[in-house]
């Protein structure tokens, strides 16, 4: 009986090794003659159509001509791909050469400062990116950790855009937003690119000119060593802003300090301006920004005022000893192309998207406004709620980058294509003519 229960066990025992190992040789047999998978061509299997009024701004549509999109979602091509630089560069549509000897021979640098919306950052990168310029990226510090990454991982398939080498954590009108963008111009008066001068940038803004067109009005008689700082004295209606002591709550918002504490005068006598956040800077103005007991005092000064960078900047492109001050610029410079509400029936008819903060977000129909002002820029667009507008004016300011170039046409830098040719003949021909 002993015996017999022993040769049982041991009968079991074997069959549970033969199911074993016959199990380990199926599956090894399985995964050496499956293939592995090959990395798919970035482009979705599905996207959005041109809207109907869109045809309006690409070539060839009042000749029947069909445009399709080659990407959407481009946010999924960074944080869900393994490519290479080489590819993701080319999957997500950059120019990657210099489209003419005037774009090379003045080379621009970028501060672009960001926080949400992936998508439109790499949006508006690729829009301003060429080869000879240079760009810094400044990432909120209190952007999600994913985000970050993800931002990291696009700046560094670029020998030429950088983080900011100190992040800070912005807060709507406060001192830490002025702090992002001279940790930029830090950065960039270390770099070895000879860049002419700064623009700043934030995500949700989107260009209007082309590179070429941006090089061209900067170096035109009126900008060629000016600073562009658009601005007027301070109306009175702005002096709360700098003669009461703010205090920034970080990351969340300004508030006055006290009962509404007053503040001394502005150093060194300074008459204060205000005016506009954004600006393009000579290289001397940023040295100057970065080294003068001027600028140092006045930024001492600036540290507890309401939103100081739409009067830092102004003030300073004031001050006669700065190179290439504008002592009587007033609202000259076209920077931005901004719709805000008190404007409503006299600069413009109204937002045709909705208001935040008083300034509009544009919708589809803003966009003929928006290309006949001919800004350097536009302010702001936002992702999912008027998806079309920034669509089509990305569609329409691509074309017009290509139609200008004076060097043939690599076919991955197209944002869409023709549905029955090449579209990179359409611009080839363009740029040979």
């Amino acid at each position: 009986m002993h015996q017999l229960e022993g040769t049982k066990c041991s009968f079991l025992l074997c069959l549970g090794m033969s199911i074993i190992i016959c199990s380990v040789i199926y599956l090894r047999a399985r995964i050496t003659t499956t293939e592995p998978a090959e990395p798919k061509p970035l482009e979705p299997s599905s996207c959005r159509p041109f809207s109907t009024e869109c045809k309006g701004f690409l070539p060839g549509t009042d000749k029947g001509v069909e445009w399709y999109r080659r990407d959407c979602q481009v946010d999924s091509y960074i944080l869900n791909s393994h490519l290479q630089c080489s590819d993701l560069t080319q999957n997500l549509h950059f120019i990657t050469r210099p489209l003419s000897p005037e774009e090379e021979e003045y080379p621009l640098a970028f501060i672009v400062t960001v926080h949400k919306e992936l998508e439109l950052f790499v949006r508006l990168l690729r829009a301003i990116y060429m080869p000879q310029n240079v760009y810094c990226i400044h990432v909120d510090a209190k952007a999600p950790w994913e985000y970050q990454m993800a931002v990291q991982k696009l700046v560094s398939c670029f020998q030429n855009t950088f983080l900011s080498s100190h992040s800070e954590t912005v807060t709507y009108a406060g001192f830490s937003r002025l702090k992002a963008d001279l940790n930029c111009m830090k950065d960039l008066a270390k770099s070895k690119i000879g860049w002419r001068k700064v623009v700043n940038l934030c995500g949700q803004d989107f260009p209007v000119k082309s590179n070429l067109e941006l090089v061209q009005y900067m170096q035109s008689k009126e900008w060629r060593d000016r600073n562009m700082t658009p601005g007027v004295k301070q109306p009175v209606s702005m002096r709360h802003r700098t003669r009461l002591q703010h205090k920034e709550i970080m990351g969340s918002r300004v508030a006055l300090k006290g009962l509404g504490l007053k503040k001394g005068p502005p150093p060194h006598n300074l008459q204060v301006y205000f005016g506009t956040a954004y600006y393009a800077l000579t290289r001397a103005f940023v040295d100057f920004v970065l080294k003068s007991p001027i600028a140092h005092d006045l930024l001492e000064w600036s540290k507890d005022t309401f939103s100081p960078d739409e009067h830092y900047w102004v003030t300073l492109n004031h001050v006669k000893e700065a190179p290439g001050s504008h002592i009587d610029g007033g609202w000259a410079g076209d920077i931005r192309a901004i719709k805000w509400r008190d404007q409503e029936g006299r600069t413009h008819s109204g937002c045709k998207g909705h208001y935040v903060r008083d300034i509009c977000i544009y919708g589809f129909e803003d966009l003929p406004w928006i290309i006949n002002r001919n800004s350097m820029f536009a302010n702001k667009f936002e992702r999912n709620t008027f998806p079309e507008a920034l669509d089509c004016l990305e569609q329409w300011h691509r074309n017009k980058v290509l139609s200008q170039a004076t060097v043939p046409i690599d076919p991955s830098w197209l944002l869409a294509i023709q549905s029955n040719s090449s579209s990179s003949s359409y611009f080839n021909s363009s740029a040979e003519a």
